[in-house]
Order: C-alpha cells, then sequence, then structure tokens
C-alpha cells in the first residue's frame, strides 16, 4: 500500500502533523539529516520542496529558502540522489512539493519513476491544471503508485472540491486563505467557517490543512477541522536560524503550545 493512504488508514483519531522544508536550504548536503530527525522527532509526513526560481505560490520565507537552496547548487537529480541514499531508513510518506515547470524539464513520466524509485509516496504541483492532470499527469502517477495531491482553496467551488474528491488519492491539501505561504497568528471567523463548510460536504478523501500555522491556535483550529495540520513557513524560518533540524523542532514544538 502506498505510505500516504496507509497513513491515513491506520491513524484513527489521532491527528496528524505535516513538515514542509526546501531541500538544499540551510545546506546543500542537509537533506538527509532534515528527513531522518523529523522522522525521530515524531512527524508523521513531510514534504519535500523541490527549490523553484519564481515560486508563485508561496511567501518571503519559503520563496528565501528557494533562492538559498538554488545558489547551494541544489537540483531535482540531485535532490532523488539524496532521497534514494535514505530510503530504506525513511518508513514516513515523502511528499515530493514543486512547481510544473521544474518537473516538465525533468520529464514527467521519469520523475515520477525516480520518485517510486528514491521513497517519495507523493507530489503537490501547485500550478498543474486539473484538466492536465486528468489527461496526462495522473495515468503516469498511478503507473508508478504516487498519489498527486490537490489543494483547494476557500474560493474553490463545491462543484470543483467534489470532482478533486472523486478523482484524487491520499490526502487533499486545504489551503487556510487565498493566500501565499507564510505564519499567521490567529484563524479568524472566516476561515474557521471555511473549514467547516468543507467538514459539512463530508467528503471521502481525508484532508489536511496548511499556509498560516505557527502557533496553539492555529494548530487546534487545523487539527479540529482535518485530519491534521501542515506547517512550513514557521519550520523553515527556524531551521535556517538554527542550522539545526533538531534545534529547529524544538523550537517549534515549543511555539505550538502557546
Amino acid at each position: 500500500m502506498n505510505k500516504i493512504n496507509k497513513l491515513f488508514s491506520e491513524v484513527k483519531d489521532r491527528k496528524l502533523l505535516s513538515l514542509y522544508f526546501c531541500a538544499g536550504c540551510p545546506t546543500l548536503d542537509g537533506t538527509a539529516d532534515v528527513i531522518i530527525t523529523l522522522q525521530k522527532r515524531g512527524i508523521d509526513m513531510i514534504e519535500v520542496g523541490i527549490p523553484f526560481s519564481d515560486p508563485l505560490a508561496d511567501g518571503p520565507v519559503i520563496q528565501s529558502a528557494a533562492t538559498k537552496a538554488l545558489k547551494n547548487g541544489m537540483t531535482l537529480s540531485k535532490l532523488f540522489a539524496q532521497l534514494g541514499e535514505i530510503k530504506n531508513q525513511v518508513t514516513i510518506p515523502l511528499v515530493m512539493m514543486g512547481y510544473l515547470n521544474v518537473i516538465m524539464y525533468y520529464g514527467i513520466e521519469k520523475f515520477f519513476q525516480s520518485c517510486a524509485e528514491n521513497g517519495a509516496s507523493g507530489c503537490i504541483i501547485p500550478d498543474l491544471p486539473f484538466k492536465d492532470y486528468l489527461e496526462v499527469v495522473k495515468p503516469i502517477a498511478d503507473k508508478y503508485d504516487i498519489r498527486v495531491i490537490m489543494m483547494i482553496t476557500p474560493e474553490t467551488s463545491e462543484e470543483r472540491i467534489r470532482f478533486i474528491d472523486d478523482n484524487t488519492d491520499g490526502f487533499i491539501y486545504m489551503v487556510s486563505s487565498a493566500s501565499i505561504t507564510g505564519a499567521q497568528s490567529n484563524f479568524n471567523d472566516d476561515k474557521v467557517a471555511y473549514f467547516e463548510r468543507i467538514n459539512a460536504m463530508n467528503l471521502k478523501t481525508p484532508r489536511m490543512i496548511g499556509f498560516g500555522i505557527s502557533n496553539k491556535q492555529t494548530l487546534e483550529s487545523a487539527q479540529n477541522n482535518a485530519s491534521g495540520a501542515i506547517i512550513g513557513s514557521k519550520f523553515v524560518t527556524l531551521l535556517n536560524e538554527t542550522g539545526s533540524p533538531d534545534v529547529a523542532i524544538d523550537k517549534l514544538y515549543d511555539a505550538l503550545k502557546k
């Protein structure tokens, strides 16, 4: 069974925590250390960011991390090589997150084959049109048993959400707001109403909420309204500040209590 499906089938009532980091930042060769450390420290799933020069959905923290990673020399080929070195040690799902341009340049089928060969279980491609997903990408992803995770926002229509629910597997990434990534101090009534509206749709696919989670209030709000939370910018900031995934996760866990 795909590790993403296995995770959601076994989790029962426990709420999940997934972290994002940008491969190649703060150091070119730190990918393995970050992944192994987060696995040891109880993180359920990891999004491995593929650096790109023009990450449209990302705020300044992740944009800066991507720029640093590219300057460090990170490429998709190097990233897959790094993942391959630790694939036998990684038991939690790894989800590749990157933009379509990079993946097309690498080769779409080659990308999914490399995911399968190097221990990745899924991918998120924020700028992938749904029509292209259905007609081109999904058949290739299914061939290699890789889950393509689609995003929804407060502006996504109910019709489209149900279409995504019917045609994807793994989980749905619920973006907390129609904005770029970045830590937020709280989720207001509008965001909570959006969460509750999606809850009421009784979708078959599990959901994870991301964008803006950085403290106890935003974490609990996400976990109360989905299968779990995804944290990106807050962890990337701490990782860059400390240079140590162990210290960064300590500081993150501390921040999530406040």
